[in-house]
């Protein structure tokens, strides 16, 4: 049976297909059957500026004109209102939380000043804003090209709950980001297909590799010239480590492909997927951000809107919205005069252990076991053992030597330098050599 549109839906769709058919050419089944309903929050919305005398519209209890708590759990809430922590956010998010993070945005990637691009939107973290994603433009069937070297997560997410396709292309030439085999993947995978989801994740997880600037302007070059040649193009760039650039070998790009691709061709839309979890340390708050950025600046206002809706009736429909605490925690960090320099000394230890990582596996001695993967940013890096398998190599350290690291393949170990002490570097290199050499 088929199913019957919204009429909010369709509305939405129309307002697309006025402003920028190509956008709404992109959106998967489900993304064009999403709208945010005027409902119960509608209502309630109307009633917190007008019922003066009496409101009994929320679903909340409240007690003494604010949300009702239990003093066992407040007590452990410092410096924080009751309604700052208990009450339901926005589906959208706190509105002052999502400002500043545009506000972040915008201080942090030059290529996006003067540019039109969305306002964010909070989500449960990124890897919610990754199904969010999916839930507007990944349909079953659809082609998602990522390079080799991706996140295992991202064929849960996409592959097995969306039923899409996911095609690879080399991450490395040598010591760099494989373009050429990029730019060769987007024209192949684009063959018969209308449209093309590429998803990008820099600083890369497993490897720990950020593009050099001439290496990201040509990724965006790539991406804009096949839209150019008709294809509808979804570039979701996860963002996920973004901040934590080292400058390991040679500098590294400082911002997102995002602010190289908002603003660049009707047919291109970039979908920027980041959060505060580790750019701001506070992996348990679960609290990210999806932001969108439409090629067309014309048609960019309506884009942003249409897509925003849509995106509130996805999160309302899944899991509501996200915390509370989590938002008002971020918010209140990214008002703090002294949040910089404290991000700055973090990022500054964990670029002393990516430093001292980078000089312990240049080693000759350690050729004998592996070979290590260029990198130069966030929590990892990888390596390509020699004459072992990578998966017998793992669980022979966890059972030898009661060390724990990560196998992403066949021939590649992930190591996490974000949780070694500077002190632990040397002897877990070593450790990991001494274990290939025992497995041989």
């Amino acid at each position: 049976m088929a199913f019957k549109t919204n009429p909010l839906a369709q509305q939405l769709n129309e307002r697309l297909e006025q402003a920028a058919p190509a956008v709404l050419a992109m959106l998967s089944p489900l993304g064009k059957r999403l709208y945010f309903p005027k409902g119960i929050l509608s209502q309630t919305a109307e009633a917190k500026t007008k019922a003066t005398k009496f409101n009994a519209t929320i679903g909340i209890a409240t007690e003494k004109g604010g949300p009702m708590y239990l003093p066992s759990m407040h007590k452990h809430v410092v410096d924080v209102a009751p309604a700052d922590a208990y009450n339901y956010a926005p589906p959208a998010g706190r509105p002052a939380l999502r400002e500043r993070w545009r506000e972040k945005l915008l201080a942090e990637n030059p290529s996006l000043r003067g540019k039109s691009f969305g306002l964010p939107i909070v989500t449960s973290a990124l890897t919610h804003g990754l199904a969010v994603a999916g839930d507007l433009f990944v349909g079953e069937n659809d082609r998602i090209l990522l390079p080799d070297q991706l996140w295992g997560n991202y064929r849960l997410t996409y592959e097995v709950r969306l039923g899409a396709e996911i095609a690879t292309f080399p991450f490395y030439d040598g010591e760099r980001f494989h373009t050429e085999a990029f730019a060769r993947a987007l024209a192949d995978n684009a063959q018969g297909r209308d449209k093309l989801v590429v998803l990008l994740n820099f600083p890369n997880n497993p490897t720990g590799y950020m593009p050099t600037p001439a290496e990201g302007a040509a990724i965006a070059d790539a991406l804009a010239a096949q839209a150019a040649k008709g294809t509808k193009v979804v570039a979701i760039t996860d963002d996920a480590y973004f901040g934590l650039f080292y400058h390991l070998g040679e500098p590294s790009m400082t911002e997102s492909l995002f602010g190289l691709l908002t603003g660049r061709h009707p047919n291109l839309l970039a979908v920027k997927l980041d959060g505060a979890t580790k750019e701001l340390f506070v992996w348990g708050l679960r609290c990210g951000f999806i932001t969108f950025g439409p090629g067309d600046p014309a048609s960019a206002d309506v884009v942003c809107e249409v897509l925003d809706a849509k995106t509130r009736g996805a999160i309302r429909g899944a899991l509501s919205n996200s915390p509370m605490l989590s938002q008002t925690l971020v918010e209140r960090a990214l008002e703090t005069a002294s949040i910089a320099d404290e991000r700055k000394a973090k990022a500054e230890t964990l670029r002393e252990r990516a430093a001292k990582v980078y000089e312990v596996v240049q080693r000759r001695k350690f050729r004998e076991t592996f070979d290590p993967y260029p990198f130069n940013s966030g929590y990892f890096m990888c390596v390509k053992v020699k004459g072992v398998d990578a998966e017998k190599l793992r669980v022979h350290l966890l059972d030898a030597h009661q060390t724990g690291l990560i196998s992403t393949s066949p021939t590649d170990i992930r190591v996490a330098f974000s949780c070694l002490e500077l002190a632990q570097v040397e002897p877990l290199f070593e450790t990991l050599h001494a274990a290939i050499l025992e497995l041989r």
